[in-house]
């Protein structure tokens, strides 16, 4: 996902804050990069035994008792307000549930690096979002420019081809653009609802929503759910859940305040490269060319959003 991998999927700031990146925040962001990127292939390998909602359940559940532990540890005040956990239900759907689902059941049909490459069209849609909601968050000519770049990235990925038959790969290529869609609205509602909340916790509650949200749906779909699984199919679990979840929720805020929330678009730069080499290495998934192309422009669209390459050319 996961994972992500974003402005911010559930900090309540959307804004494009900058800060000088320390060699230490450098460090930080490439190991969240590298997580992030090696998630889909676990969860691809994950999905080779179980079913797709089941896998989405796994990682919510693991991740949510980890971070429950890390709340309690840190003696953090949990939140009793019954509002509060609506809240939480609506964040865990648009940002765990929903584009946990979709982009699950679209690595069955196309490849991972694929997946992962669309999947950073989320920082473009995050500031569209931000745009349409927050009055502070209007469309700049870079922000244009960039989001523009992305657009037209996103579209050589899919194909123009794509756009109109309407196969099992196009449909799973679409599943995962609306999965991007969901986390920039789950970005939107957090700072909306979840502000003044310690992220740990905020993190905690939605997982926890979610968790309770997919349990009847995976039962009721999947059946009841196994556990004499493959060992590479329980390390896959608990490499996508413990690690790619909770604990890169953890490492991100940490990424997040260190760098700032424009630094860390960076790192959506960083997860396409890993889980393309996985998925050629350990999956021989080979991409089109387009793909590339296609990431490149994003590339291009998400520097442009970080805004560092415009104040560079303005400098010389």
């Amino acid at each position: 996902m996961p994972e992500p991998k974003t402005i911010s999927n559930t900090s309540p700031q959307t804004n494009l804050s900058q800060k000088e990146l320390s060699p230490g925040a450098w460090a930080q962001l490439l190991l969240l990069g590298c997580i992030w990127g090696a998630s889909f292939f676990s969860i691809r390998i994950a999905i080779n035994e179980i079913p797709v909602l089941t896998s989405v359940l796994h990682r919510t559940f693991w991740a949510m008792l980890i971070l429950w532990c890390v709340v309690f540890v840190s003696r953090l005040p949990v939140p009793l307000c019954p509002r509060i956990w609506f809240y939480f239900l609506i964040m865990g759907l648009m940002n765990n549930s929903i584009p946990f689902c979709l982009m699950a059941w679209a690595q069955l049909h196309v490849e991972t690096g694929l997946t992962s490459i669309l999947n950073a069209s989320t920082a473009i849609f995050s500031i569209i979002a931000a745009a349409l909601f927050f009055a502070d968050e209007r469309l700049t000519l870079h922000k244009t420019i960039g989001v523009s770049l992305g657009f037209v990235g996103v579209v050589a990925v899919i194909g123009f081809d794509s756009l109109h038959a309407l196969n099992t790969e196009s449909l799973a290529q679409f599943a995962i653009i609306a999965g991007t869609i969901s986390y920039a609205l789950a970005s939107v509602w957090a700072r909306l609802k979840l502000t003044g909340l310690a992220p740990q916790v905020a993190a905690a509650g939605m997982l926890t929503m979610a968790s309770l949200s997919m349990l009847p749906i995976a039962l009721y779909v999947d059946g009841p759910i196994r556990f004499d699984l493959k060992w590479v199919t329980w390390f896959a679990i608990g490499y996508y859940s413990v690690i790619a979840t909770a604990g890169a929720y953890l490492l991100y805020y940490r990424v997040l305040a260190k760098a700032g929330s424009g630094n860390l678009m960076l790192v959506t730069l960083i997860i396409p490269p890993i889980a393309i080499l996985l998925g050629r290495v350990f999956l021989d998934e080979r991409l089109q060319s387009t793909a590339f192309l296609g990431f490149a422009l994003l590339s291009i669209g998400l520097l442009v959003l970080d805004g560092q390459v415009i104040r560079k050319l303005r400098s010389r």
